[in-house]
């Protein structure tokens, strides 16, 4: 799936020499609208790409560290300012699988949780292919340019998604581990039904001295007890108290998501008996998911066993 160097005369519509007044058109009017910055730069349509690549890259962090899935990320469903589109069969992780799916149209699992960066990787490589002929006049020198942005995507997303989890986990400073320990901490939660959005709104209860709440959400604790020693050694190391540090870490980890159960039964009290109560219930909850408010518990829970694989469709 990964992009590698782009192919030059892909997409010959837009790139072909007869279509690159059009696209420059186009270029130019994105970056008047969106990145104003670029104008004047030595070379606009390539600080554009670098753009559009790191404004994805972002992005693509943001879904990943909440557990959000598109399910359609096709190239036309990705904008280049850098927002949530044509999300129709998206949805939330439960259980913490790499591999989930849950897109009515993506059999293949294309779309999947973990494929999402490399999958956006691609998708901009088809974008860069547009471009070749408004970067550079010669198409090999172009496609070197692009390629180099390109195959900067893997650090930027990394490092967008690095600074998210140390957020999560409650670190204050960076260490040459963090990322280790970030991806040893999912490693434990694999394969062990550990509820990605509750095991890292407990940790916060770790921080106060109760382990005794994130370790119940794995069916063997075994993996999780050597992560959570490694985890306090390494905030053993900084200052921060354990109330700010935990208080901080509620601010980030989400208590309540759009649980699948709930979405489901909100559209079928609407579509089946016009009543919007749940979906409003649903809405206001939403409005506030980092603030625990009494009441909301049945909104914290995953599915009930009975309530089945789960498929979103685009009109979702």
């Amino acid at each position: 799936i990964a992009a590698s160097h782009i192919r030059v005369g892909t997409f010959q519509f837009f790139a072909a020499r007869n279509e690159s007044a059009r696209v420059k058109q186009l270029a130019d009017y994105t970056i008047a609208r969106h990145y104003p910055a670029l104008k004047g730069t030595d070379n606009p349509y390539l600080s554009l790409f670098a753009a559009v690549s790191a404004a994805q890259a972002a992005l693509i962090a943001r879904w990943m560290l909440v557990g959000f899935i598109h399910g359609v990320m096709n190239t036309d469903n990705m904008s280049i300012a850098g927002e949530t589109i044509d999300y129709g069969p998206c949805a939330f992780m439960d259980a913490y699988d790499p591999e989930t799916v849950f897109s009515s149209i993506d059999a293949q699992g294309r779309y999947a949780y973990a494929h999402q960066p490399l999958i956006a990787q691609w998708n901009l490589t088809r974008f860069a292919e547009t471009l070749i002929d408004l970067v550079h006049p010669d198409a090999n020198e172009a496609v070197r340019l692009l390629t180099e942005q390109i195959n900067e995507f893997p650090r930027l997303y990394t490092s967008h998604w690095l600074d998210g989890m140390r957020a999560r986990m409650g670190m204050a400073t960076t260490e040459d581990g963090d990322l280790a320990l970030a991806q040893a901490l999912l490693s434990a939660m694999e394969g062990q039904n550990a509820d990605y959005t509750q095991v890292f709104r407990s940790l916060s209860a770790a921080v106060r001295g109760d382990p005794a709440q994130v370790r119940a959400h794995f069916a063997n604790p075994a993996p999780f007890d050597l992560w959570l020693a490694q985890w306090q050694a390494r905030l053993a190391r900084e200052s921060t108290t354990a109330e700010a540090r935990a208080e901080a870490m509620d601010q980030v980890n989400p208590l309540y998501i759009p649980r699948n159960h709930k979405v489901e039964e909100a559209l079928a009290a609407a579509t089946q008996d016009q009543d919007l109560t749940p979906f409003k219930a649903l809405l206001a909850v939403l409005e506030q998911p980092f603030a625990e408010r009494p009441g909301l518990e049945s909104y914290t829970q995953p599915a009930p066993e009975d309530f089945g694989p789960f498929k979103t469709f685009c009109g979702t």
